[in-house]
């Protein structure tokens, strides 16, 4: 495979004792479902595990994975299962293309790579060719420091091709689908006719009084199942969709933002950047005029809610 070359020095903690062989593993993350990385993702696991298993001195343990980002380590299983498996010292050294692929998190990788240092588990890092358990903890930091320095550069280079793209009235739709849509060859939103229904039923219930709470079980006692198949339907789900722009075929983009690359969370934005809204961007589901009673209705719920908590 083509562009795949690992030159590794066979240092004495690369090469074991007579008559052993190390136990070697790899990780390899990438950061989202989109097909041109889960082929990127494919290639690394086959890779790794060829190349492992082609050195004599070496003993394959397994390719651990994940599609997720480097922010936040309980959401990657596959980073789990490997630090559990070091844990139960199954592993002695430790393959990865880079720092940022290991964790993006400065002062977590280091943590976690002392961690690793204290069971004699080395990590070998092949951008720059570092053994950690060969190199001192000085250079580990200021690697590590770098590798996030250039993923917040990168991540403000998406982030500004993102708002680019975002005033010049080109919609940014995360989801492949949901209910009453689907995301077309052209990246614009389709009606899935069977689901539009749904849709207007649900606006015309709450129109004609009908909560969320009524409509939830009007829907679940009808056998209407939601857009993933599943027979409950969430309170909050629906509460969501009575307030969505996309049923009068409207796009308002950065509703929400991430203030933080390092945490990854995301908040609403109160106007702390532009939003964009984006007019007749594909064919509506809800009228104008229905949409706009709906939304006139919750105000006065809401209100009568907050006053009824004050007294």
């Amino acid at each position: 495979m083509s562009g795949n070359v690992i030159e590794i020095s066979q240092s004495k903690n690369l090469v074991p004792i007579w008559g052993q062989q190390l136990r070697v593993a790899a990780y390899c993350r990438v950061s989202t479902g989109h097909e041109e990385q889960q082929n990127s993702l494919k290639n690394q696991i086959e890779f790794y595990t060829e190349y492992i298993q082609q050195n004599p001195y070496w003993r394959f343990v397994f390719v651990y994975y994940d599609t997720a980002s480097g922010l936040r380590k309980n959401h990657r299983p596959g980073y789990q299962q490997l630090l559990k498996d070091c844990r139960r010292k199954k592993i002695d050294l430790i393959l990865v293309k880079s720092l940022s692929r290991f964790g993006r998190d400065t002062v977590e990788t280091i943590k976690q790579i002392r961690r690793l240092k204290r069971m004699n588990i080395g990590v070998y890092i092949e951008t720059g060719g570092i053994n950690t358990l060969t190199t001192s903890d000085s250079i580990i930091d200021q690697l590590a420091a770098l590798d996030q320095a250039e993923s917040h550069f990168r991540s403000e280079n998406i982030k500004f091709g993102i708002r680019h793209r975002m005033r010049s009235g080109k919609t940014l739709l995360n989801h492949t689908r949901f209910l009453g849509y689907t995301k077309g060859p052209d990246g614009v939103l389709q009606i899935v006719p069977e689901e539009a229904e749904i849709v207007r039923t649900i606006f015309n219930l709450y129109v004609q009084g009908n909560g969320v709470r009524k409509i939830k079980k009007y829907l679940e006692s009808h056998g209407i199942k939601t857009v993933t198949g599943k027979s409950e339907w969430s309170t909050s789900t629906i509460d969501r969709m009575l307030s969505n722009e996309k049923y009068v075929g409207q796009v308002l983009m950065q509703k929400t933002y991430v203030p933080d690359f390092l945490t990854g969370k995301k908040e609403k934005n109160r106007g702390r950047l532009e939003m964009y809204l984006v007019e007749n961007a594909h064919e509506p589901i809800i009228d104008q005029k229905t949409f706009n009673r709906v939304q006139e209705m919750k105000g006065h719920i809401k209100h009568a809610v907050q006053m009824e908590q004050m007294l």
